[in-house]
């Protein structure tokens, strides 16, 4: 069992919105551990509740369309209340919540959300993006 998933998303087409997935891609490249599961994916999906379901700690990194470009924010996810149902959207919160249904998961979660700048059409990040996902990568690969 992985002691760690870190999901980056994100569509790698739309400019700063693949930043989460760059993230995952370059943590990948330089991370190997039994312990810790890297994925990048474009979108969250119920899917990822399996392996959210196998680990203790996950971390979500994703782009944001608000706050400065190049910032980085850490925000705790919280499970969503019992009750709570899908949309066509998943988030982080909604996943966790459908691990710890579907597979008594205890994983706790954190989200680390960097400003965009541009979410135009286009593969490359912006400046100030392209140095917040470096130190994110360099924050966590130690």
């Amino acid at each position: 069992m992985p002691r760690l998933l870190i999901v980056g998303y994100g569509n790698r087409l739309r400019g700063d919105d693949g930043a989460g997935y760059r993230a995952a891609e370059l943590l990948r490249e330089g991370w190997s551990s039994p312990d810790v599961e890297i994925l990048a994916v474009e979108q969250l999906t119920p899917e990822l509740m399996e392996p959210i379901g196998r680990a203790r700690e996950v971390i979500f990194i994703d782009a944001a369309a608000d706050g400065q470009p190049g910032e980085i924010r850490e925000c705790p996810v919280v499970l969503l209340e019992a009750g709570a149902t899908f949309t066509h959207h998943a988030t982080p919160a909604a996943l966790l919540a459908g691990a710890v249904a579907l597979y008594g998961a205890t994983a706790s979660g954190v989200l680390y959300s960097i400003g965009g700048e541009s979410f135009e059409l286009g593969e490359r990040l912006t400046p100030a993006v392209e140095r917040a996902v470096a130190e994110l990568v360099s924050r966590l690969a130690r």
